[in-house]
């Protein structure tokens, strides 16, 4: 029988870069790719790479590269074709749905991931970003928790925690982004064919937001590791997933290294959320899906109110009438970029007012 898409041999230089990886930093195109078909798929780009730049996005097929067909080669060679010296050019053709295929000139670097980036949405929401699930992951994003917290001055209403193109990455690395947002319960368990090497994950005591609601978004770039979160904190009702069904990446790999000849990557066992849903080729459905939009402004016409009518009824109790008779105030609205965090803020928003009403 033949091996899964995601076992191959590693020669000793893909082995190291692989280990570099993991730390954060390694040279390339910045895309988590698998196979399909013969073909490279785009699992996800990773934000500010090459790849990113050049537009490439997850569930492109890469068919050539440098006019050479990738057919025949397997996933290991593919990636080792994709690194090269920094500043040297590389040509994919690409197949994506709805689309002829087209060519795309990436230009290789260094690729540093930064893996968690964070800031505050108005005064009231925590954004978390994490781009990939490296050493550092978890410890950067109880800083980004810890700091918007207190920038926040207790006025925080909720957290959102964007998974969206983020290949994955360290298993253990989930499973302390999952805890720190856990009292108990299972995390995510790994089944193999043999039943006692099976591993069980739990969670500790201690919640970082101390309760606030968390709403994770994720796409069909979210893969592995970022399912196992979304697959966790869905099982235990902890957070919302909003956005669109993710890739479905529910296998664990073992490297198993060979004294001076690299290693062997094997697909071992898979992956199971607390309810028992294998993640495997089926991914994690949203509970609210949202398909991200590009948002326009509309122009919208000059509409006289009540207030600008001259000779209208005064309202005593209404405050000051800053607006002359006739005159009407236009005011700047730029709009949300991004309409899936929208979507997200909105319901975080609105669970924090329902709750405050609730309460009185």
């Amino acid at each position: 029988t033949s091996l899964d898409p995601h076992s191959s041999y590693l020669s000793p230089k893909n082995f190291r870069d692989m280990q570099t990886q993991t730390r954060g930093e390694f040279g390339g195109l910045g895309i988590e790719v698998t196979m399909e078909n013969g073909y490279v798929k785009v699992v996800s780009p990773i934000d500010d790479t090459p790849a990113f730049r050049a537009g490439l996005k997850s569930g492109d097929l890469i068919t050539h590269l440098d006019t050479e067909p990738v057919q025949g080669l397997t996933l290991s060679e593919a990636v080792e074709k994709m690194r090269g010296k920094v500043g040297s050019d590389l040509q994919l053709t690409i197949r994506r749905e709805g689309r002829k295929p087209f060519d795309v000139t990436v230009t290789r670097d260094i690729i540093k991931i930064r893996s968690v980036r964070s800031r505050m949405e108005g005064n009231d929401i925590a954004y978390v970003r994490i781009t990939s699930f490296s050493e550092q992951t978890t410890a950067g994003m109880e800083r980004a928790i810890n700091r918007l917290k207190e920038e926040a001055t207790g006025k925080l209403k909720g957290v959102v925690l964007d998974l969206r193109n983020n290949p994955g990455g360290l298993l253990d690395q989930s499973v302390k982004i999952s805890d720190a947002f856990l009292n108990q319960g299972e995390i995510v368990s790994t089944r193999s064919r043999r039943a006692d090497e099976g591993q069980r994950f739990n969670a500790k005591p201690g919640d970082i937001t101390e309760g606030l609601p968390i709403v994770i978004l994720v796409n069909g770039g979210s893969a592995s590791a970022s399912e196992i979160v979304a697959g966790a904190l869905q099982d235990h009702r902890r957070a919302i997933i909003l956005g669109t069904r993710t890739f479905g990446k529910g296998s664990v790999q073992t490297i198993i290294p060979l004294s001076g000849h690299g290693a062997i990557r094997l697909t071992t066992a898979r992956y199971y959320t607390p309810s028992g849903r294998s993640i495997q080729a089926r991914g994690i459905d949203p509970d609210i899906v949202v398909e991200q939009a590009k948002l326009e402004k509309i122009a919208q016409p000059e509409r006289r109110r009540e207030e600008n009518l001259r000779g209208r009824l005064d309202n005593p109790g209404g405050g000051n009438d800053s607006s002359p008779g006739g005159a009407v105030e236009k005011k700047e609205d730029k709009g949300p970029e991004d309409y899936q965090l929208s979507r997200a803020l909105d319901l975080l928003r609105g669970i924090a007012l329902y709750g405050a009403r609730a309460t009185n």
